[in-house]
């Protein structure tokens, strides 16, 4: 009899989103307190986001807001430009990754629908609809199977991303 060994050695807690993927937590570069409130932009006076090597695609995760963004483009070294273009608080926490992970497992705590694009979908154009929903998961329980997104449409909740 066989049984599923699971032992992870990283965990981040993903913010769902219907666009922007889960990052790879290797690939952080930068954290901070920033302004979100003018829609589509981070200004953040005490960093300088060119030398920090923040690049086109990165992903930023408002952590205050509960906000997921791609960095469209590196303005200046003071602004990062966004998407989606939704506003956030003039003091947000904000961490910030230069890559999406390549596939994790979940771990769901509190019940409700899943919906997510699993690894092998993150290649396919978006109009295919690569997400799966999984319904009525109960809460505490891990999802062995490899996810690169979760959907802003999930209702579970309290989700964290293992590798």
């Amino acid at each position: 009899m066989a049984y599923q060994k699971l032992q992870t050695s990283d965990g981040l807690a993903v913010i769902p989103s219907a666009t922007v993927m889960i990052p790879d937590p290797s690939t952080k570069v930068l954290s901070g307190q920033a302004d979100f409130s003018v829609a589509g932009t981070l200004t953040d006076v005490g960093t300088t986001f060119l030398t920090a090597g923040i690049q086109q695609n990165a992903i930023v995760y408002n952590t205050t807001a509960q906000i997921a963004y791609y960095v469209t483009s590196v303005t200046d070294d003071l602004n990062l430009a966004l998407s989606p273009s939704s506003a956030g608080g003039a003091t947000d926490n904000y961490v910030i990754y230069n890559a999406p992970t390549i596939g994790c497992i979940l771990y769901v705590g509190g019940s409700g629908n899943l919906v997510v694009q699993m690894a092998a979908a993150k290649d396919l154009p978006p109009s295919t609809n690569p997400e799966i929903t999984f319904q009525t998961i109960p809460a505490s329980a891990f999802m062995p199977f490899q996810v690169v997104r979760v959907d802003s449409t999930t209702t579970a909740s309290n989700i964290v991303a293992l590798w």
